[in-house]
């Protein structure tokens, strides 16, 4: 099976040749293709030989069917055209070494205003304290198409005489623990390191120490 051929079967099929005989002409062919009436010819010639289309000739014309190989074939095509667009569906695998933070964590993560809306929109209050991970080099593009999705986002507020900012989460998991990527919205992080926060001590919970490696699953929307 050429491209070409490959190429004229689907052109067939959107003119309706997998619900039943349609009328198409070389010209029509050739017009879909964009190339000659004679290369189209040849290219109806070919799927006929290889029996992917059914040809009848009748007074007003030749009427094609895609046949049940042939359609066999295209689906195959449409599972592997899925499998590549729809692979954002499946969710995000981030991989990455835990690492030491800079101690700010466990100071936000006691704050009430910012625990009533973690409990509130992501139903855990977290531990104190984040799971700093610092991703691969493949892993660091793929946190990036993150930014195209909908996070969840988490307000502000103002407190003995102090203004605390805006952040953001994206629930995730890590071996199958509830967890979320926190990312502030001033933060002193580098772009290769995230922040993760759970209802438990990571560190206990997965029995990780700095430089242990640690995969985040991010699920389907």
């Amino acid at each position: 099976m050429t491209s070409e051929d490959l190429q004229s079967l689907k052109a067939i099929a959107l003119m309706g040749g997998c619900r039943g005989p349609v009328w198409i002409s070389s010209q029509m062919l050739a017009t879909a293709l964009k190339t000659s009436p004679q290369t189209a010819a040849r290219r109806l010639r070919s799927l006929e030989t290889r029996e992917l289309i059914h040809r009848t000739v009748r007074p007003d014309g030749q009427f094609i069917t895609v046949t049940k190989k042939g359609g066999e074939l295209l689906k195959r095509e449409y599972a592997e055209y899925r499998r590549i667009f729809e692979s954002d569906r499946a969710g995000y695998v981030l991989a990455g070494v835990v690492v030491s933070g800079i101690g700010e964590g466990r100071y936000y993560m006691s704050l009430e205003p910012y625990r009533r809306q973690f409990q509130e929109k992501l139903g855990f209050l977290p531990f104190p304290g984040t799971l700093n991970i610092r991703l691969s080099p493949a892993s660091i593009e793929a946190r990036m198409r993150l930014e195209l999705r909908e996070w969840i986002p988490i307000s502000g507020f103002s407190m003995d005489n102090r203004t605390f900012g805006d952040a953001k989460c994206m629930p995730c998991r890590i071996d199958g623990l509830d967890c979320a990527i926190i990312v502030p919205g001033r933060t002193h992080y580098p772009e290769d390191v995230i922040e993760v926060i759970s209802a438990q001590d990571l560190r206990a919970a997965l029995g990780v120490e700095d430089r242990d490696e640690v995969r985040i699953e991010i699920p389907t929307d």
